[in-house]
């Protein structure tokens, strides 16, 4: 069986932003990748991701989604006990979307309507991301449905509000000096404990304030700025974003990144971000030269993923 493949996703930005109502960008990373697949179960990693599917296979069977959604899960119950497993090397805990690659392909080999990516409307895209939501909370106890939209779609979206999220072209990568790329913390983060942070904080009034006067404002004038490939905007926009970051976000930046963090801002070498809910996994630097910002985090591991 050859099943297609599903790439990992990054959200650039809108990182918990999105939770109240600010833009978002995301797009797919084809450096990590997985697919449904066969086996006798032999490894370990096989046998584990079979048990996996098990238990999310009595989560899908009790849950009520829309009918032109609906899933075949007798047949996914079948194929498990003929030894289906996800086969994938994208990260857990790293904010990358192991899970959101995973509900993607199941929904696409297991739906019983079929969903052709490329034709589906603006519209289509609300109820899917709803349908992908109910389906990613079994992993993270809530679920936006954005990460398996993006593994989905395999394209880059622009969440433009709540309720609204469409197909966006980005500027194409190109040799240039600039770059965004990947830090590795070194270390997994959960999801549900940062989000839970995240709303502890959100019940304090000085916090709500600033989210929305700040940080949605940074967050939101990246994109458009990223968007129309206008980098003296962005890049100031982009320090604002890391600088309130540094401030209010402190529990979910990797205590290891603390320093550089600082660094960056105070140098303006680079600028780092959260790369999805933080506490661990990675985290997203922006320069204008990376062959200067590489230097100044010499020891730790690195991945470009966009260059200008």
């Amino acid at each position: 069986m050859t099943n297609p493949l599903f790439y990992a996703k990054i959200l650039l930005f809108g990182e918990y932003g999105i939770i109240e109502d600010s833009q978002g960008l995301t797009l797919p990373y084809s450096f990590y990748k997985g697919t449904l697949k066969f086996s006798s179960l032999d490894s370990e990693f096989e046998k584990k991701s079979n048990e996996h599917l098990q238990n999310y296979a009595g989560y899908l069977e009790n849950l009520e989604l829309p009918q032109t959604f609906e899933l075949n899960v007798s047949k996914f119950k079948e194929e498990i006990s003929s030894g289906l497993f996800f086969d994938s090397n994208i990260p857990q805990g790293y904010g990358v979307g192991s899970s959101g690659a995973l509900v993607a392909a199941i929904f696409e080999r297991y739906s019983i309507s079929k969903h052709e990516p490329e034709n589906i409307s603006k519209d289509e895209l609300k109820n899917l991301r709803h349908v992908f939501g109910l389906m990613e909370s079994y992993f993270h106890g809530k679920s936006s449905g954005i990460d398996p939209l993006i593994c989905y779609m395999n394209l880059p979206i622009l969440i433009e509000s709540k309720e609204s999220v469409d197909k966006v072209a980005i500027p194409a990568s190109e040799a240039g000096k600039g770059a965004i790329f990947l830090i590795d913390s070194g270390m997994t983060g959960e999801t549900g404990p940062m989000v839970q942070i995240f709303f502890e904080k959100m019940k304090t009034e000085g916090f709500r304030k600033t989210l929305k006067e700040e940080f949605i404002r940074y967050n939101n004038a990246c994109i458009d700025a990223f968007l129309k490939k206008d980098m003296n905007p962005f890049f100031r926009n982009l320090k604002k974003l890391s600088h309130w970051a540094y401030e209010h976000f402190r529990p979910m930046i990797p205590e290891s990144l603390f320093n550089v963090w600082k660094k960056g801002l105070d140098s303006n070498a680079y600028y780092l971000k959260l790369c999805g809910s933080g506490g661990g996994g990675y985290i997203l630097g922006f320069t204008k030269d990376y062959e200067k910002a590489e230097k100044m985090l010499d020891g730790f591991n690195k991945e470009v993923i966009y260059r200008f």
